[in-house]
């Protein structure tokens, strides 16, 4: 196993130094790393490293602490890892040590995790905040334990932290804002998982079964060594409606609309794209109708992620065109604005048109800033995936449209001139659809 390139070390230091750039001299920031979980008995589900954790550090290891300490002279970056062991390592596989922890990936300091309680004191001690979020680590009782003791001795002349910032307020704004670094890798991510969508596809035919559909789109993502960033989602008629509907279990039935919802995780950054299609190929006319709404929907939302727009904006516009297109179809009945104002668009599209996206497919970052919708700048992604869901038995609602559920999902960055499409290989007109279908 090896360390980062450069380049990514490069780029893993200047997001530290943006960090505690952030902090201040008086700040100090402690970040675990995820743990091993058990699935059952004694096998492990496969560990996926904190994000966090690996977007300041890149160091792919369970049970290690980073510690940013601004201007400490003994090193700013601290790396607390699992000792070297020939035994586990010979089960478990290669750990980098201490040592490996300096030299391939820029710990300026680094000490066996065993020593993390000794040393938390004179770290902590003279600094004025903690950069740590409370309520979500096992590290909660030691830390808040150590401020405790070091309060209860201040007043022999040390200095106590006096207050807890969540990282919040700081890391999850920063990572909001995407590198050029970062957006090579989500525009990777995004190519791969759209050939994957279209191999579904090529794949679907009525009788294949949800499941064989998710493996098509998995065997893409291993071929060029994603994995899957969220649970698949392959919902065949009736299942569409279902909005994170996993069990993947039934078979693909003549006439049946096929909703998958899937993107492949590339070191670390995950794609998020939602496509439907018609199992024989051809669209029915209810189906094409509810569609087509949601697709004019879908472009018109895409368009509004401009520098200056609120983030607010895409949803409205997504809810004014299907609220429109919903009035038109007979979903709904009555004054389009007084619809909306009432929410009576909820009972067919009942969820947001997009969320933050990146090393999290729900990533981190405020929508609001001061009570208002935040304005988009350049360097955000966003997904935008409006829907229309059409449960069987809706009472007052054509039976042809019974069991349709539709949504259209791309991830889109935000420039200086139009929205960038991350995930456009993959065809969403119906016409397109059923071309590629036939081949």
């Amino acid at each position: 196993m090896t360390g980062p390139t450069i380049v990514e070390l490069d780029e893993y230091a200047a997001r530290r130094a943006r960090l505690m750039q952030a902090m201040g001299p008086d700040g100090i920031a402690i970040i675990p790393a995820a743990r091993e979980v058990i699935r059952n008995r004694d096998v492990h589900f496969k560990f996926r490293q904190d994000s966090d954790f690996t977007y300041l550090t890149g160091f792919p290891e369970p049970d290690a602490i980073a510690v940013l300490a601004p201007g400490r002279p003994e090193g700013e970056y601290l790396l607390f890892v699992r000792p070297k062991d020939p035994t586990r390592e010979m089960w478990d596989g290669y750990r980098a040590g201490p040592d490996g922890a300096k030299r391939q990936y820029r710990a300026e300091q680094a000490q066996e995790i065993s020593q993390f309680a000794a040393m938390l004191p004179s770290l902590l001690g003279g600094r004025a905040r903690i950069f740590y979020t409370l309520g979500e680590h096992a590290l909660d009782p030691q830390i808040t334990g150590c401020v405790r003791e070091i309060r209860e001795i201040s007043r022999r002349g040390a200095s106590a932290p006096v207050e807890f910032v969540a990282l919040e307020t700081t890391l999850h704004e920063q990572r909001l804002l995407k590198t050029a670094a970062e957006l090579e890798l989500m525009a990777h991510a995004g190519k791969v998982s759209a050939r994957a969508h279209v191999r579904a596809m090529k794949f679907a035919k009525p009788g294949v079964q949800e499941y064989q559909l998710a493996a098509e789109i998995h065997h893409e993502f291993a071929l060029e060594g994603l994995e899957p960033g969220y649970g698949s989602i392959v919902g065949t008629g009736a299942n569409a409606c279902v909005l994170h509907y996993v069990e993947n279990n039934c078979a693909l039935k003549d006439g049946d609309l096929v909703l998958i919802d899937a993107g492949g995780e590339y070191r670390g950054y995950t794609a998020d794209i939602t496509r439907c299609f018609p199992a024989n190929g051809k669209f029915s006319g209810p189906q094409k109708a509810v569609y087509d709404v949601v697709l004019a929907a879908q472009l018109a939302a895409t368009a509004e992620l401009k520098p200056g727009n609120p983030s607010s904006r895409p949803h409205e516009v997504a809810t004014r065109v299907l609220t429109e297109g919903m009035v038109a179809l007979g979903l709904l009945k009555g004054d389009i604005a007084t619809l909306i104002k009432e929410e009576q668009h909820r009972r067919f599209f009942m969820h947001g048109t997009g969320h933050w996206l990146g090393m999290d497919v729900h990533d981190v970052g405020r929508y609001k800033v001061g009570g208002e919708a935040r304005p988009f700048v350049p360097g955000m992604v966003m997904t935008v995936e409006p829907g229309l869901y059409i449960a069987p038995g809706s009472a007052g609602v054509d039976e042809r449209f019974w069991g349709i559920g539709v949504r259209i999902e791309d991830d889109v960055v935000v420039t200086e001139s139009a929205p960038r499409v991350l995930t456009g290989d993959v065809p969403k007109a119906t016409a397109e659809i059923e071309a590629l279908m036939k081949k």
